[in-house]
């Protein structure tokens, strides 16, 4: 893929090797690495830098659980307003992208989390670790009549910004859910642990049905939080600031 000698980076918060101008990274699910890669390929967003995705020398996007694109420099900063913004313009540009297969039989931990968040299935969540707080704000969740699409669900700290302040997106975590939910998870991790002001809620809140689109990603996370035992304290305290700011909008 690369004829330059390895070297060993932290990529949006991943372990991969820059090869000349190439990033060489390992992928958690080769199916879900190779419809990404096919999707960046041509797509075009505005104002957002893409790693174009680079074949094998056979022509294949995932080699042996290993996937390259073009190295593009920057680092994750707290500009999390930016990364919203560069969400959206994300999604404008994946609105039209067909709803994958590989999602059809996904049973992750990712799809239980937003299937419970959005009512769809019901989860048994250890209460002391996110879930009594999700029951009580299940609660005030009410129809939405927002459309899905294929968004980008994990941008929080994956989005990189070089010296003048280009955003960069490496890949796509595909979910069929609506853009407001996409951008309401990266406002929910900013404010429960990116040091995020209250004043995010506000600024975005000309999304439509802004309240339930954040109510549903707030319990995205914490369904998450209460499936992983090695979920800290600290964790679950960032949720829980991000719930109190939250809840007063409902």
């Amino acid at each position: 893929m690369a004829d330059a000698p390895p070297r060993p980076v932290a990529w949006a918060g991943q372990r991969a090797w820059q090869c000349g101008d190439a990033l060489i990274r390992p992928v958690s699910d080769n199916a879900v690495a190779a419809w990404s890669a096919g999707v960046l390929e041509n797509l075009e967003v505005e104002g957002v830098r893409l790693a174009r995705p680079l074949r094998s020398s056979d022509g294949r996007w995932v080699v042996a659980g290993w996937a390259a694109c073009r190295f593009l420099p920057g680092s994750a900063e707290p500009r999390y307003d930016d990364v919203v913004a560069a969400a959206m313009r994300l999604h404008a540009a994946t609105a039209t992208v067909l709803r994958p297969r590989l999602l059809d039989d996904r049973d992750d931990v990712l799809s239980r989390s937003v299937s419970a968040a959005f009512g769809e299935r019901r989860l048994t969540l250890d209460g002391a670790t996110g879930g009594d707080l999700f029951t009580e704000l299940g609660a005030h969740r009410r129809p939405i009549k927002l459309t899905p699409q294929v968004v980008h669900g994990e941008l929080f700290g994956a989005v990189l910004f070089d010296a003048d302040g280009s955003p960069a997106v490496l890949d796509l975590v595909p979910f069929w859910r609506p853009a407001e939910w996409a951008a309401a998870v990266i406002v929910v991790d900013a404010l429960a642990w990116g040091g995020a002001d209250a004043g995010i809620l506000e600024r975005w809140a000309h999304l439509a049905e802004w309240p339930q689109a954040l109510l549903r990603a707030l319990l995205y996370r914490l369904a998450l939080h209460a499936q992983h035992p090695e979920g800290s304290v600290e964790s679950l305290a960032g949720l829980e600031r991000a719930a109190g700011l939250i809840s007063a909008r409902l």
